[in-house]
């Protein structure tokens, strides 16, 4: 909660209407410009609370018309109507005029953003840029002049870009590295290099007559775009690099800038204003745009979002009707705030909020708060100065506004709130008073004691003593101490290194001094007898006061030592006792810590509580589980409490964290802690701030004490507000005004609870006999979930109901359910809401809301959360709607609960009028056929026979003609529509009339069976038993076949029916005694394993004598007679199927031994190779574990891709050698993988002497038709190789066989040698050949044609015909065999 504080310039008798207000944006001085008619005008300087700066006034003849401040330095910029221009130094006075360039009035000034140029322009279109040095003097003449012939109207600099800054660090760091070429780009004299980042020089100017300049960097002008009309506003939106024009039409225009100077606009819209008013238009943060028009209201542009809204006056905050805003202004250091003078002398201020994630009214995102008034008419605002402070001109003076948090102090009973700047509101709790205090300064603190008020506004303070019901003056001082204690009649303010101890009159009695090491005093605290003092350099010390001089009670201890990250003290309070120092700091980035330190003074020693993590830093495992049970983390402590009497206990107000705090904050929580050495930090209690409530002031037991949010104030001080309230602590509600023994028992209950020893807890209690306190004491047990000490709290308070509904809620298997139950005895509703929020129980949730009434909670939650109960809690929705008189709601609920058909003609049977209606207009059967039944038992037939015709109860109907005796009708009707019901009434009454037919007829369309047959029986209708029999059920059927038996006629159906009603013995036992052959074929169809096996051998026996073999060896299968069906199949040369095969071999291998099993599958794979069925016969020779002839049936299959899978499978060396063979039958020498898997199996199965011979075919294969000696060679090799490895017992065979491949590996060799030669040396070659047809036993090694064709080819070459006709014969001679050279 802030207040303004308004000072008043204290402007010099020269001055007179304030024109042109300026504020630096660094220091707190504001620059006011002042026209005379007689005297021409003033420029004057002023400080933060409106003092006057007498060596800083300016004179001239003529009117002052522009100022502007150098951004960083006390430097002021002045332009005038005549056209001069003078820089005003601060605080020397120094006056430095511009050599005259200008000759009409000054429109502009502007500088850079860094202050090293600066931008004047005047009414005749003349501009100027100045540069100026770091000292803030100017650099000779202009660096460059332009003439744009029409009156300048706006300057906007355009901001460097951030690449420039990112390249200069990149340059440096390549510098620092060892770079000579970044180095000699730093010293480079045409370019010299600024670190940091850069100074944007290019800037835009607009001129009157609608055109935008742009000057670059190096002061070159040209047309950036051109608008209709004067231009009122330039901005420049940096985060999207668009320039923002706004002419006098209030036209609104968006360029887009290019890269290389160019504008592109995007957009264009007219903005809303009143004609004829002059328009205030302020550039915001984001692109927001902001104008006041003289309007009730001031409308706001997200240029970012393309949205718009206005923000009004609210009246019930104090604003009049008719009220106009004339001008506005923008702060977004302080939390984003809007400022808007208004014509009736107020200053409206909205304040940018959190955002609400279920609005989507951007409008919802500014509040406005209580106005300021300052009279007048205000026509000019602006925020300035790092301190944010707000200067008003009301036409008559100008107003200098700083925000102050009012101040609020608690003490002995007394506390007191600020309201205005000099208004307090003061309550006496001891007493019940409550009474008004004014001062005569602004309050910019107070300090509350038993009998009297304190308040300081930094230059005076004055004591305030309370007499009866009024306040008096008791003393009052000049002093300007930031900070005020107060402690009986003693004052204590402080000033640079000591802290002043006065009477109420300011004479100081006493000094603390404090070294220059220790810092400047900057924080007091007093709680009881003790002072603790915080200083500038982080230290802190006691001070003891309760002797007559104030005594160190410890020497000053330096926190900055102790915790990391200090920048500064928020925050020092102490403890009763004096050993304890709770301290709250800020960080070295400004920004608060979320812990909160403790300082034990007797043990020297430092503990914190962490709010981020919700933890303490060291707790006990106990204290642990009860930090477990909740969540206090990710929040920040803004404001700390001792109880004045009670050393252990602290309260801190936290909020949640964000990053920084500042008001407003929603989510505020006040956290009590106990601090003993013993025990360290202990949770008590964390409860959120109550609503309407504006601060924590502080704790006394039995109270917390919280500043309430003001009213706005009306009228006569009759209606002063009350602006403090009191809320019981935790451990106290009902217990207010309980007396200091039993509030002291309390708190020791509630602290040994805390650390979990509960015997001395109840030890603290046993000796209160107060239900109140009892009562306390159980809701205490909701909140730390005890429920054993609950019990004992019920039983003490007598409360046996609560008692049996806490015992009954054991059978939950939640704690926090059966916590809930006792919250709910105890009427704390909305912890028991919480608890079975938490544990997820949403029935029982959903059964709270009912039982409490809470109606629509509970049917939100059954729609949502609990849709197992939604038509139980319609249902009781309408009951209890229906108890309150609210027939027509709970009608409608109850047609959600889908009870509607019972409920609502029983809620309405005594309105039959409205029952009716109802009725009609439903059109619902069920509803219908109440009516009906309502009618008839009125008698009236007629209406209830077209009801019940409307609710298609076709029983009811065939019931009331039955009644009526309209016998043909009621036949209609069942007949109809085939109503099983109906026609079982109607065959009633036809057996009632000794109609049998009808009777049987009507018992068969309701599918009463069992009455048609009986009544077939009795009346010897056996045509249609037979019938009837056949629709019934099995025990039906069984009687009707028991009945034929006994007749001794018609078996046949007798066979039949037994059988059909599933008893297959006595139907085949029937039919075997009776002859019935062709009702046996149909029985013995349904025989399965199951079955009797006798009775299966018997049906086999049957079907073989009629020649039925499948037949007979499907029940031989189902009676588990294997060998003998195997042996049918084979004697009648039956096909078996691999459904058959498996049935022979049975299905459970407990049917048949091991050995039986393979038998029998060895018989069935025979039969099946007689069958020709090999890969049957191959998968059963498999099951009998007989590989090989397995193996022997695939090879009669052919099926090649299963022989090579079976031979890999099984791995046995017979196999590979037999698909080995089987593979060479095939056309190996077309198929390499063949070929390849050959000579793999006769590998794994280790034939070496096969997969030679192998080889030895593969070589004359290639020799003779391919005529490929080299291939034939390395077959050839190949198979010398296995020979070798081969181990066979006739040894001379193997020598033989090895001399016999060697002989042709050796004449192979010089046959390839010999052709291989020729290239080189054709005639060794020739010699070679001549040499080889010499050899004994050429051929089949090396064809003898083969060498001959060679050594034709050879004279061929040469020429030499001769020999080529010579060697035909020579061959021929050789080995009687001729070949035809030409024919190669």
């Amino acid at each position: 909660m802030a207040v303004y504080f308004d000072h008043r310039i204290e402007a010099p008798d020269s001055s007179d209407v304030p024109t042109h207000l300026s504020w630096h944006s660094a220091l707190p001085l504001l620059a006011v410009a002042s026209t005379s008619t007689t005297s021409g005008g003033n420029v004057d300087l002023y400080l933060q609370q409106g003092e006057y700066v007498e060596s800083c006034h300016v004179e001239r003849p003529h009117q002052p018309t522009a100022l502007r401040w150098h951004p960083t330095k006390a430097l002021l910029a002045i332009g005038w109507e005549n056209g001069d221009v003078v820089l005003l130094i601060h605080p020397s006075g120094e006056q430095t005029v511009i050599p005259s360039t200008h000759t009409a009035c000054m429109l502009l000034l502007d500088w850079s953003s860094s202050g090293s140029r600066l931008v004047t322009g005047d009414q005749n279109g003349t501009l100027a840029v100045w540069k100026v040095d770091a000292r803030g003097k100017l650099q000779g003449n202009y660096l460059v002049k332009h003439e744009y012939s029409n009156p300048l109207t706006c300057c906007v600099f355009r901001p460097s870009s951030p690449g420039e800054y990112v390249f200069g660090m990149q340059l440096a760091r390549a510098s620092i590295s060892g770079d000579d070429s970044a180095l000699d780009m730093f010293s480079w004299k045409g370019a010299p290099l600024k670190m940091g980042p850069q100074e944007g020089l290019a800037f835009y100017v607009s001129t009157a007559d609608g055109a935008v300049h742009c000057i670059d960097e190096q002061c070159k002008t040209s047309v950036l775009v051109s608008v209709d009309g004067a231009i009122k506003k330039l901005f420049f939106f940096e985060k999207r690099e668009v320039l923002a024009v706004i002419t006098e039409t209030m036209t609104l225009s968006q360029y887009t800038l290019g890269s290389e100077g160019g504008a592109q606009e995007y957009m264009k819209v007219k903005l809303s204003s009143k004609s004829g008013q002059n328009v205030d238009i302020v550039w915001a943060e984001n692109g927001l745009l902001i104008t006041a028009t003289g309007e009730h209201s001031i409308r706001l542009w997200d240029l970012e979002r393309e949205d718009n809204y206005v923000l009004s006056l609210d009246e019930s905050l104090g604003f009049e009707t008719g009220e106009m805003i004339y001008c506005v202004t923008y702060c977004a250091a302080k939390g984003k705030i809007l400022a808007g003078g208004t014509s009736c002398g107020r200053i409206a201020v909205w304040r940018r909020v959190q955002p609400n994630s279920s609005a989507d009214d951007a409008k919802a995102l500014w509040k406005l708060q209580t106005p300021t008034e300052i009279g007048g008419n205000v026509v000019q605002l602006q925020w300035g100065s790092s301190l944010n402070l707000l200067a008003a001109n009301n036409s008559n003076t100008v107003l200098i506004l700083c925000e102050h948090l009012m101040s609020a102090h608690y003490s002995q009973q007394m506390a007191a709130v600020q309201l205005t700047p000099t208004q307090l509101s003061v309550t006496q709790f001891s007493t019940g008073a409550h009474l008004p205090l004014l001062s005569d300064t602004h309050i910019k603190g107070v300090c509350a004691s038993k009998d009297s008020v304190t308040v300081w506004s930094g230059k005076q303070v004055t004591v305030y003593e309370l007499s009866g019901s009024t306040f008096n003056i008791k003393g009052s001082f000049p002093c300007d101490s930031v900070t005020v204690a107060v402690h009986s009649e003693n004052i204590y303010t402080v000033e640079p290194n000591r802290v002043q101890i006065r009477t109420p009159q300011g004479t100081v009695k006493q000094l603390l001094a404090f070294s220059k090491a220790e810092g400047n005093p900057v924080l007091l605290n007093v709680c009881q007898s003790y002072l603790v003092v915080g200083t500038d350099t982080a230290h802190i010390c006691v001070f003891d006061l309760s002797r007559r001089d104030a005594k160190a009670h410890c020497s000053a201890k330096n926190m900055a030592e102790q915790i990391p990250n200090l920048g500064a003290l928020s925050s020092v309070k102490c403890n009763s006792n004096g050993n304890q120092v709770s301290i709250l700091i800020s960080q070295v980035n400004g920004r608060p810590d979320q812990k909160v330190y403790f300082y034990d003074i007797e043990m020297d020693s430092l503990t914190h509580f962490d709010f981020f993590s919700g933890r303490p830093s060291s707790v006990s495992l106990y204290i642990r589980s009860q930090f477990d049970k909740t969540d206090y983390s990710s929040r920040c402590p803004v404001s700390q409490f001792w109880d004045e009497n009670e050393p252990r206990l602290f309260v801190c107000e936290t909020v949640e964290n964000d990053g920084h705090v500042s008001p407003p904050q929603t989510d505020v929580s006040v956290v009590t802690l106990f601090c003993t050495q013993e025990h360290g930090l202990l949770l008590q209690d964390c409860l959120p701030k109550p609503p309407g409530l504006q601060a924590l002031l502080a704790v006394d037991v039995p109270h917390y004490y919280f500043s309430c949010k003001p009213e706005v104030l009306k009228g006569s001080s009759a209606q002063f507000p009350h602006m403090v309230s009191r809320r019981p602590l935790r451990d106290f509600v009902g217990m207010e005004n309980c007396e200091k023994a039993t509030r002291d028992a309390m708190l020791n209950f509630s602290f040994y609870l805390t650390i979990g020893d509960m015997d001395e807890a109840f030890k603290s209690i046993k000796l209160i006999k107060s239900k109140a306190v009892w009562e306390n004491m159980a809701r205490m047990c909701v909140k730390t979930h005890r429920l054993d000490v609950a019990r004992v709290c019920l039983g003490n308070m007598g409360n046996a109901r609560a008692a049996r509904a806490l015992k009954q809620a054991e059978a939950d298997p939640e704690p926090e359910a059966r916590v809930a139950m006792l919250a709910i005895q105890l009427g704390m509703l909305e912890d028991a809401e919480r608890l079975y929020k938490s544990c997820r129980r949403f029935d029982l949730l959903n059964s709270f809301y009912q039982a409490s009434g809470q109606w629509q909670q509970a049917l939100e939650t059954a729609e949502t959360l609990d849709r197992i109960h939604l038509r139980t809690t319609y249902y009781s929705y309408a009951r209890y709607l229906e108890s309150m008189g609210d027939k027509t709601s709970a009608l409608t609920f109850y047609e959600k609960s889908e009870t509607h058909r019972v409920e609502v003609p029983r809620m309405l049977q005594d309105d039959t009028a409205s029952l009716e209606a109802y009725v009609k207009e439903k059109n619902d059967k069920n509803i219908y056929k109440w009516w009906a039944q309502y009618l008839e038992s009125q008698s009236d037939m007629d209406s209830a026979l077209h009801f019940y015709n409307l609710a298609e109860d076709y029983f009811s109907l065939v019931r009331v003609y039955c009644y009526m005796e309209d016998i043909q009708k009621a036949s209609e009707i069942a007949s109809d529509t085939g109503d099983r019901a109906a026609s079982y009434h109607l065959a009633r009454y036809y057996e009632g009339h000794d109609d049998i037919k009808q009777a049987v007829h009507f018992y068969t369309r309701a599918q009463a069976y069992n009455n048609a047959i009986r009544l077939c029986k009795e009346n010897g209708l056996d045509d249609q038993l037979m019938n009837l029999a056949l629709l019934s059920n099995p025990e039906d059927m069984m009687e009707a076949a028991c009945y034929y038996e006994e007749k001794g006629t018609n078996m046949d159906r007798a066979v039949a029916l037994y059988h059909k009603a599933g008893y297959v013995s006595k139907a085949l036992e029937l039919a075997f005694s009776t002859q019935q052959f062709s009702a046996l074929q149909l029985i013995a169809e349904d025989l399965d394993e199951n079955s009797d096996p006798a009775l299966l051998a018997r049906c086999s026996d049957f079907f073989i004598t009629h020649s039925q073999y499948d037949k007979a060896v499907d029940l031989l299968v189902a009676a588990r007679k294997y060998h003998q069906a195997v042996e049918l199949c084979i004697s009648q040369s039956l096909t078996i199927t691999e459904e058959l095969a498996e049935k022979l071999t049975g299905t459970d291998s407990k049917d048949l031994p091991d050995e039986t099993r393979k038998e029998l599958l060895q018989r069935i794979a025979e039969c099946c190779m007689r069958q020709g069925n090999y890969h049957l016969a191959t998968k059963k020779y498999t099951q009998a574990g007989n590989k090989l002839k397995a193996m022997s049936a695939l090879l009669k299959s052919g099926d090649t891709e299963k022989i090579v899978f079976f031979a890999n499978v099984s791995r046995q060396r017979e196999l590979f050698i037999m698909a080995a063979n089987y593979l060479q039958s095939l056309d190996w020498r077309k198929n390499p993988e063949i070929l390849k898997t050959i000579i793999a199996f006769y590998t794994k199965g280790r034939a070496a002497e096969l997969l030679a011979g192998f080889y030895e075919v593969c070589a004359q294969v290639e020799i003779d038709d391919f005529q490929n000696y080299e291939k034939a060679l390395h077959a050839l090799t190949e198979a010398h190789k296995c020979i070798l490895k081969s181990k066979d017992s006739s040894a001379g065979k193997h020598e033989a066989r090895l001399a016999d491949l060697q002989h042709k590996i050796n004449l192979i060799k010089k046959f390839v040698q010999a052709r291989g030669l020729y290239a080189q040396d054709s005639s060794e070659a020739v010699r070679l050949c001549e040499a080889l047809l010499e050899e004994p036993n050429l051929d089949p090694a090396v064809r003898i044609g083969d060498v001959f064709g060679f050594l034709v080819d050879h004279y061929c070459q040469q020429g030499n015909f001769n020999m080529v006709t010579l060697l035909p014969f020579v061959c021929l001679l050789k080995s009687h065999f001729f070949v035809n050279p030409m024919s190669k």
